[in-house]
């Protein structure tokens, strides 16, 4: 599994002092998505929907709002 492709823009892109330490998104060769995000497993998980768990190996990340809105062109439709 690799990165393909940044979806999305760069961090320096979205206001980053450093350019490189802020929410991420990646394409991944085998057509999965990684993000980089804030970790808040222990915060959000008691704020699940109850239809909605996750495995032991999966963590709650949160990813800002216009990093998602500036990948918003980049996600594929299917």
């Amino acid at each position: 599994m690799k990165i393909v492709r940044r979806i999305g823009v760069p961090p320096s892109a979205r206001g980053s002092n450093s350019g490189s330490t802020c929410p991420d998104l990646f394409e991944l060769s085998d057509g999965n998505f990684a993000v980089i995000g804030t970790e808040a497993t222990e915060a959000l998980e008691r704020e699940l929907p109850a239809d909605a768990s996750r495995a032991d190996y999966e963590r709650i990340v949160v990813v800002s709002r216009e990093t998602l809105i500036r990948a918003k062109a980049d996600i594929p439709d299917a």
